[in-house]
């Protein structure tokens, strides 16, 4: 979005005073800030961008972004610089949504996307993300030590992305690879983010999960100040970045429509990602076990023309994620997706 641009969603001139408010950090005024920013998020104006079917598109929780179901993963993809060539591709086909990451975490990722960006800034969703500078147990207590370094690691990386990135202003800013609800519930790193987003850098608050994401989901859900929560999702429930695999005892994801329902009444858009991982072969982290979801599936969709890994994100996009996030290096992967995403409705009858 160019900073000029004029939104009921994103009106930094309302927030000018906030950066005031920043810089004298008193609790009341950060309190009005915090109120201000919920209020200021709320909107019912629904934000259209590049919107091209057959693509479909889903309201993104309270940002009101309508966002193509489909989100170009771009971090790995364009770290490596095989995704560079799949961008335009992307763009064609209606993708509007595009996720990368940090410098930190995606060495030269965000300065691969630039160029499109600068290009496509007014029509596309731009979201980026850091690493929490941070280990600690799943259910640890977090130090005022630990909370200052989180805040200051955070900020400087997103500064970076956006000069990475060329651009003033990102979409959304992603808290990545967070366990641990504490970190979650941490009003020092919520109001770290206001600071930013009262100086027109950034417009939402996101966090990224694919470890005790349950738990971390839950408190996100609790703070209410969250817009977008990306988790590491299957049809068979939660994945484990880290183990690589499924999370032992997962409810399967019909079994978590209660949990992302409450999300979703909460205001936060819900991005689905490593939704494939544990299908795939070993080279790329998986299990090689394209037939692992077939259970879940009934007679008719199996009966589908998709393959595998298109029935999985086909399959949680019509169970309780708004969107997925596709981590696509080749042009086939790409088609594939695109087709998922673009159909994906048509499998599932809806509930009267």
């Amino acid at each position: 979005m160019n900073k000029n641009e004029k939104s009921p969603l994103i009106n930094r001139r309302d927030f000018i005073k906030l950066s005031a408010v920043a810089a004298v950090g008193g609790q009341s005024l950060l309190t009005a800030a915090r109120s201000e920013a919920k209020s200021a998020a709320k909107t019912d104006a629904v934000i259209h961008r590049h919107e091209k079917p057959p693509m479909t598109y889903r309201q993104l929780g309270r940002t009101n972004f309508m966002s193509s179901r489909l989100v170009f993963g771009g971090g790995a993809a364009l770290a490596g610089g095989k995704g560079v060539r799949l961008l335009d591709r992307a763009f064609e086909a209606g993708i509007n949504h595009f996720d990368v990451g940090s410098n930190v975490a995606y060495r030269g990722a965000e300065r691969r996307l630039a160029p499109f960006v600068k290009v496509h800034r007014d029509e596309i969703w731009v979201a980026s993300k850091a690493p929490v500078a941070l280990r600690t147990s799943q259910e640890g207590a977090i130090t005022a030590k630990q909370v200052r370094r989180v805040v200051k690691y955070w900020t400087k990386w997103m500064d970076e992305s956006l000069k990475d990135l060329g651009i003033e202003y990102v979409d959304v800013y992603y808290l990545m690879g967070v366990d641990n609800p504490a970190l979650t519930s941490c009003e020092e790193i919520y109001n770290a983010f206001l600071k930013a987003k009262a100086a027109g850098k950034v417009g939402h608050f996101g966090l990224s999960t694919h470890k005790n994401a349950q738990k971390v989901l839950e408190a996100a859900i609790e703070t209410g100040w969250y817009d977008i929560a990306m988790i590491g999702i299957t049809p068979a429930g939660w994945y484990d970045w880290e183990e690589k695999d499924l999370v032992e005892d997962s409810p399967v994801l019909v079994e978590l429509q209660p949990l992302l329902q409450q999300a979703r009444e909460a205001g936060i858009g819900l991005v689905g990602m490593k939704t494939v991982r544990h299908l795939a072969p070993m080279y790329v982290l998986g299990s090689d076990e394209p037939e692992a979801f077939n259970h879940l599936y009934d007679k008719t969709f199996m009966a589908s023309p998709l393959s595998p890994f298109q029935r999985a994100y086909a399959y949680v996009l019509e169970h309780g994620l708004d969107v997925v996030n596709a981590d696509m290096q080749n042009f086939k992967h790409l088609e594939e997706n695109i087709i998922a995403a673009q159909t994906s409705h048509t499998y599932f009858k809806k509930k009267s």
